[in-house]
């Protein structure tokens, strides 16, 4: 059922703000709270990876989740699907400080969620048999709900490529999300996003793009031609890395906490 999100309620949430497990009977690596690198120097709480049969894709994918420190296993928190870009898989979130930036953004006020990205293309399109967006339609809420998880309050962030992705998933499922968080999307006025804008229509969108990026003035036209304005642009100094992106994780994060807050309308 459609939800209903105000502008306002998410622009002020943004303001504000090594065991063994068994998951669906699949072997669950816990990842050491002090052993990534890059984030805030705060703790990280429960980290799995996993590796999973994904019919969508025809192939085993990984699954990375993260809970922030201090909520336990996570069980009856919304869901934050992760879209890597195209020089990072799910194997390199532990290391690039993602749990941490989690951990971090809830100490800072906003609504606790967890993140969940799994393998996907490159391009985050689908290719033959291959169908990346119906495996996080249909697959990764499904593994999420398995660990407890909050399936029915979903959004989607992503950089790059996957900022690419987290879009392209918004409109192959038109009000589904409950919010999209875009750094620096790797978009041009001729591709596949731009053409089905129009379906963004009631789903808030969050841009972030450094004023060094090659993509800026494409993400910048995107902003325009969004059927309603985004719900947060941002154009700050920054190049295509994570020396930029983590300066607006934090941001990001928050939008996406207050996002994820709100029930379903009845």
């Amino acid at each position: 059922m459609a939800h209903t999100l105000t502008r306002r309620t998410l622009l002020t949430a943004v303001a504000g703000v090594a065991g063994v497990a068994a998951v669906g009977g699949l072997a669950t690596r816990r990842l050491a709270g002090r052993e990534t690198v890059g984030g805030p120097d705060v703790p990280t709480g429960d980290q799995r990876l996993i590796r999973i049969a994904s019919g969508a894709r025809g192939r085993d994918v990984d699954l990375w989740t993260a809970v922030p420190e201090g909520y336990g296993d996570g069980r009856g928190l919304p869901v934050c699907l992760v879209l890597h870009g195209a020089s990072y898989t799910p194997r390199d979130f532990g290391r690039l400080g993602l749990g941490r930036f989690l951990t971090d953004a809830v100490r800072r006020g906003a609504p606790p969620f967890v993140l969940a990205g799994a393998t996907g293309p490159r391009l985050w399109q689908r290719n033959g048999a291959d169908d990346p967006l119906r495996m996080l339609r249909e697959e990764v809420p499904t593994w999420c709900a398995r660990r407890g998880f909050d399936s029915s309050r979903l959004a989607a962030w992503g950089w790059s490529r996957g900022g690419f992705g987290a879009l392209l998933l918004a409109e192959a499922y038109p009000g589904w999300l409950r919010t999209v968080a875009a750094l620096s999307p790797a978009v041009s006025r001729d591709d596949e996003v731009f053409a089905g804008v129009g379906r963004l229509r009631g789903t808030p969108v969050g841009l972030w793009c450094g004023r060094q990026d090659n993509f800026l003035t494409d993400v910048r036209a995107l902003a325009r031609a969004l059927p309603e304005p985004p719900v947060r642009a941002s154009f700050t100094d920054g190049r295509h890395n994570f020396g930029y992106w983590n300066t607006v994780i934090p941001a990001a994060f928050a939008l996406l906490g207050g996002a994820l807050t709100p029930p379903r309308a009845a």
